[in-house]
């Protein structure tokens, strides 16, 4: 059972003697309400600003396109003159390239050869392609019936009109957006600042990268995680190191962090053990939130506040910690960066290949590998053991095995909810 304490700030109590904790969406409303977003905004170039949030609208000052183009290789011509039935004769008058303008005014019964891109000249509202045109002499050419007026045009503003929001404040910038922002013309952007995410690790047991590993003792993979996770999302991340699991090391830990951070991650801690201090310090240091989720795996998980931090404390199981951060403390994070709306990443159904064991009364997310069955349905498979110390599993994987709360064991063939590792840009 998680420790019952009073909070004295936003966040509540979770009282659920008898049962696995929250639900997972109960954790994550609890926790959007208890996190508050960054205020602090900086000037980026539009290439540096990838992965950060945008604190204004973006509104475009031009046209984009800026002129009527044409999508095909072709020829431009007055949709008025297309032929009904049969064929008819046009005189070529010129060609135009993207780029360049076409002097002149298209009249009745002529054409002008034009290249993909290149504004459509006046007087012309449509575009034949060359495959469907012949060349009847070195100025003239033939079009049948059957081509539509304006077809092939690109319209001025089509993309983005003048004037128009195109990125509203709160969007997260990725690679279309910085393309989006070039197409603008834009130098620089308005971005939330960075949060500041202190992170570190509890156990006697735990040794660093190059320490020699006595008997008892592991090297600390979780901080490893997290260090990767926190640098994907963007966040300005202090690894402060293996805190001992004594209560004046995590008093000490705590006030520190909680001095610059606007978040704080600990893995490690959490459990009931009489060695696990990281409660009764948080207790008597800041505000206690939960203490657990019916989540598997990572059900001791906590949320808190130390000063003015948000404070979230992972399993130390490896497979534990990296789970609870992609579920509860990446969307959260996401949303203290600026974020409109972050979510988890999507969910999409495929046929499971695998039986499944899953108790009822908490969400599972297990290991899974995608692939796509011979009817061109996705399926996927389970990676095998689900151990929550079984790091590797995560490596074999490419997706969670999203098993609903209410839902129990899994035969094969039926369908179960995949959310992927990840997406394309």
């Amino acid at each position: 059972m998680g420790q019952s304490a009073t909070t004295k700030g936003s966040c509540c109590e979770s009282r659920h003697a008898g049962d696995l904790g929250l639900r997972v969406e109960e954790a994550r409303e609890k926790i959007r309400a208890g996190v508050r977003r960054v205020e602090g905004v900086e000037r980026l170039y539009v290439r540096e600003a990838r992965g950060r949030v945008l604190a204004e609208d973006v509104t475009s000052p031009i046209n984009v396109p800026g002129d009527d183009n044409s999508a095909m290789d072709g020829y431009a011509l007055r949709g008025a003159d297309l032929p009904a039935d049969g064929r008819r004769t046009f005189r070529v008058v010129g060609r135009t390239l993207a780029g360049e303008t076409f002097p002149d005014r298209v009249g009745e019964g002529e054409c002008v050869r034009i290249m993909t891109g290149a504004p459509v000249p006046a007087g012309a509202d449509t575009v034949v392609m060359q495959e469907n045109i012949v060349e009847e002499g070195a100025d003239a050419v033939s079009v049948g019936a059957g081509e539509e007026p304006g077809q092939h045009v690109r319209p001025a503003g089509g993309d983005i009109a003048a004037g128009e929001v195109v990125l509203p404040r709160g969007t997260r910038i990725g690679v279309p957006e910085v393309g989006v922002l070039g197409s603008l013309g834009r130098v620089e952007v308005a971005v939330y600042r960075r949060p500041k995410v202190a992170f570190f690790s509890t156990g006697d047991e735990l040794k660093g990268a190059g320490e020699t590993v006595g008997p008892g003792e592991i090297y600390d993979s979780n901080r490893y995680t997290l260090h990767a996770a926190l640098e994907r999302l963007g966040v300005d991340a202090c690894d402060m190191g293996v805190v001992t699991d004594t209560p004046e090391a995590l008093t000490a830990a705590f006030r520190a962090a909680g001095s610059f951070a606007d978040a704080i991650i600990t893995s490690g801690g959490v459990s009931v053990g009489e060695a696990d201090h990281v409660k009764e310090v948080l207790a008597a240091e800041g505000d206690v939130g939960f203490w657990r989720v019916a989540l598997r795996p990572g059900r001791p998980v906590a949320f808190g506040r130390v000063g003015e931090a948000v404070f979230f404390g992972l399993p130390g199981n490896p497979v534990s910690a990296a789970c609870t951060f992609l579920q509860l403390v990446e969307p959260a994070l996401r949303y203290m960066m600026g974020e409109s709306d972050p979510r988890p990443p999507h969910l999409f159904e495929a046929r499971c290949l695998s039986p499944l064991s899953k108790g009822r009364g908490r969400t599972e997310y297990q290991r899974g590998i995608l692939g796509v069955g011979e009817d061109g349905r996705p399926e996927v498979r389970s990676t095998g053991h689900q151990g929550s110390g079984i790091l590797t599993s995560m490596v074999r994987a490419d997706c969670f095995i999203v098993l609903e709360h209410d839902r129990g064991s899994v035969e094969p063939g039926e369908t179960v909810s995949v959310q992927p590792f990840a997406g394309v840009f």
